[in-house]
């Protein structure tokens, strides 16, 4: 067998459809997309959540509550995360970042006490829960708060 005898296996490759090329094509006129209406159009499909002119769903269902536009949304940090941290060393929102402990910082970071902690961190961030601060005051740390 040599390169130049390759074929590619039996109907594994077809032609391309041509429409609109005259009526002996088969795909004339008008190029397989039927008569009038809003697919025989270009640029018509139906958008999602048309409901063929009935009100759609998200029109009937009541609207309750708001959305406050000043909330604000931390990433959140437990105190077992930071075990992988030396002894005295400066636990930031850099830090975090850098060790993949966070992805994305949001309104700022939130240091909660769920785990304990058996080394003196030096911790500075916008938010700490106070039983993260007693704990990491109780290893030996320090806590400091920074405006976010």
């Amino acid at each position: 067998m040599k390169l130049s005898e390759l074929k590619p296996a039996e109907g594994a490759r077809r032609e391309r459809k041509r429409v609109g090329r005259g009526p002996g094509s088969g795909l004339g006129k008008t190029a397989g997309r039927g008569s009038k209406g809003l697919k025989a159009r270009s640029g018509g499909k139906v958008s999602p959540g048309f409901e063929g002119g009935q009100m759609p769903l998200q029109r009937r269902l009541p609207k309750r509550g708001f959305t406050n536009i000043f909330r604000q949304t931390f990433a959140v940090v437990n105190l077992r995360d930071l075990a992988g941290f030396d002894a005295q060393s400066v636990v930031d929102e850099t830090a975090l970042l850098g060790a993949g402990i966070v992805k994305n910082r949001r309104d700022g970071i939130k240091l909660l006490g769920d785990g304990e902690i058996d080394r003196a961190l030096t911790v500075k961030l916008s938010r700490v829960s106070q039983s993260a601060r007693a704990k990491i005051e109780a290893a030996g740390g320090t806590v400091e708060m920074i405006s976010s």
